[in-house]
């Protein structure tokens, strides 16, 4: 056991106890150690906190070392980042110093995350990472290149640039990953990704990891991978660990009902999707005014704002962040365990990753839809692309659903007990008179109406409530006070609770639908909204271009250039 040794020297995380499901925990019982790794890479996966590989980085550790082109399909929060980062910085020669290999992503957000990785995995090793996006400064990047570089990982257009004006040599790169591979095959990037290409030497090896394979990867297969080692890890769409509803709900209901949600719910970290910049906005104020702490981010604010939101909220600054569909793909939180989707989102695709930003790595995780009437066919349509069933929302969520146990005190525990010990007796007595079933259900009245959604009642009064350190164990979220603005962020820094950005302050079309806290909108707010265009254009009069009252009908007469009924002409036999 001496060759052991090392393992004891290892600064090891606290232990993740939290319960996972079959779409990390089926695996074929292989080790790390067995793929003969270097032992500086071992030492960097064990101190990340990885025990041994989950199903996906089973499959594609042994066949990436080959050095095989690999097409891998598998969910959001399965482990996919590490099955193609570990071969990757095995095949790094680190006493070279020329780029070795690129991990291409569609995100910013993406391309740091995958690069956090890359340098928690490999800091034992000496390998240098370097991460580009749209978004910084090229000057920087050319001086960073004249340095030593090993693995680069950046958004296609960056990368792309950098290559095409001789800063990046990718002709040495034997390595080309793509994550989130649907996404970069889209129209809008595969241009740049078939160009990228033609950088890199013939015998690279090219990796496509996704959870979705639509025609266009397809295609992309034929042209450029060797006989692809093929990967299927995807029974079903969704993820097990995720527990999906939807309330039915008009649009001006929807802010109350976020409310609701938000103090009946054990949160401990939840993202709210909206469609559009402005109601992310619009919502965040919202929230702010409700008395809970929130960010936003979406793609029309600055870079450097949305790494500080990031960063913040990962660390567990703030429990909440709405956000649009610029978040959805591949970021990974662990704490968060509800997604709320406010706006009901228009295709499968987007729905699943969105999803798939709660039950990470298989543990457990709530998805909330707020459907309007309009939604109702998308909502059919989803559920049979994913054979999903999205079921209505109950009275009352069982805490097990979607809190680690930790976290759960012991009445949260039996209370669930309690409904299934009920639900078994009324089995064994369905033989009973109806009248005894009767007053048993009046019985368990009292406690369902307790947690009822959506209940009307007026918005919670803030509570200070302090975070604990460890994100799993965080208690029920509270109505959080101000918090107060930090001092090291930008100025007009899109982060909440803080001074709303002036253009918004008295905005004249401030959705109507927003402005509901279960009161009724009193009917001014409809009177002072400006007409819709379509109102406006109305048949074009034959006096259009004529001067007023130059013609007086048949008749001609005496003429009233202002009624009552506004400019108008008036004819008196």
């Amino acid at each position: 056991h001496e060759h052991d040794g090392w393992k004891k020297e290892l600064q090891l995380p606290p232990k993740d106890n939290r319960p996972q499901t079959e779409d990390v925990t089926a695996t074929k019982g292989n080790e790390f150690e067995d793929y003969f790794l270097k032992r500086e890479l071992l030492m960097g996966i064990f101190e990340a906190g990885f025990e041994r590989p989950s199903p996906i980085q089973e499959e594609a550790i042994p066949i990436a070392l080959t050095g095989r082109d690999i097409l891998a399909r598998a969910k959001n929060g399965t482990g996919k980042t590490a099955a193609f980062v570990i071969p990757t910085l095995e095949k790094v020669n680190n006493k070279k110093s020329n780029i070795q290999a690129l991990l291409l992503v569609p995100t910013r957000e993406l391309a740091l995350q995958t690069a956090q990785v890359c340098k928690n995995l490999g800091k034992h090793m000496g390998i240098h990472v370097m991460v580009t996006t749209g978004g910084t400064t090229l000057k920087d990047d050319i001086m960073r290149l004249g340095e030593t570089v090993h693995v680069v990982v950046g958004t296609p257009g960056r990368i792309l640039d950098l290559a095409s004006k001789g800063v990046a040599d990718f002709s040495h790169a034997t390595t080309f990953v793509m994550d989130e591979a649907d996404k970069l095959l889209s129209p809008e990037f595969s241009p740049i990704v078939e160009q990228l290409i033609s950088y890199f030497p013939k015998d690279r090896q090219i990796m496509l990891f996704s959870a979705t394979f639509p025609m266009i990867v397809k295609n992309f297969k034929e042209k450029f991978l060797v006989k692809p080692y093929e990967i299927n890890l995807m029974d079903e769409l969704t993820l097990r660990g995720v527990t999906q509803y939807y309330a039915f709900v008009e649009e001006k209901q929807k802010v109350h009902c976020l409310n609701t949600l938000f103090s009946k719910l054990q949160i401990n970290q939840s993202i709210i999707f909206c469609n559009s910049t402005n109601r992310v906005e619009l919502l965040a104020k919202k929230i702010t005014e409700l008395g809970y702490s929130c960010f936003y981010s979406h793609a029309r604010m600055l870079q450097s704002h949305r790494n500080r939101v990031f960063h913040d909220f990962r660390n567990g600054v703030c429990r909440n962040l709405v956000c649009s569909d610029l978040l959805t793909r591949g970021i990974d939180i662990q704490a968060v365990n509800v997604v709320i989707n406010f706006d009901f989102p228009k295709n499968a695709e987007t729905y699943l990753h969105r999803i798939g930003r709660s039950g990470r790595y298989g543990h457990l995780g709530l998805a909330i839809n707020l459907i309007t009437y309009e939604d109702r066919f998308n909502l059919y349509k989803i559920e049979q692309e994913l054979g999903t069933e999205i079921q209505s929302i109950p009275p009352v969520i069982d805490k097990r659903l979607y809190v680690a146990p930790s976290a759960l005190d012991d009445a949260q525990i039996q209370q669930p007990n309690k409904q299934q010990a009920l639900i078994t007796q009324k089995q064994q007595q369905q033989h009973q008179h109806h009248q005894q079933q009767q007053q048993q259900q009046q019985q368990q009245q009292p406690q369902q109406q307790a947690q009822q959604l959506p209940q009307q009642s007026q918005p919670p009064m803030p509570q200070q409530q302090p975070l604990p350190a460890h994100p799993q164990q965080m208690p029920p979220m509270q109505p959080q006070q101000m918090m107060p603005p930090y001092q090291q962020y930008p100025q007009q820094f899109a982060q909440y609770p803080q001074q709303y950005p002036p253009q918004y302050q008295n905005m004249p079309g401030y959705p109507p639908q927003m402005n509901y806290y279960g009161q009724p909108i009193p009917p001014q707010a409809y009177q002072q909204r400006p007409m819709p265009p379509q109102m406006q254009q109305q048949p074009p009069s034959p006096y259009a271009n004529q001067p007023n009252g130059a013609q007086a009908g048949r008749g001609g007469g005496k003429q009233q250039a202002n009624g009552p009924q506004g400019p108008g002409i008036k004819t008196v036999s």
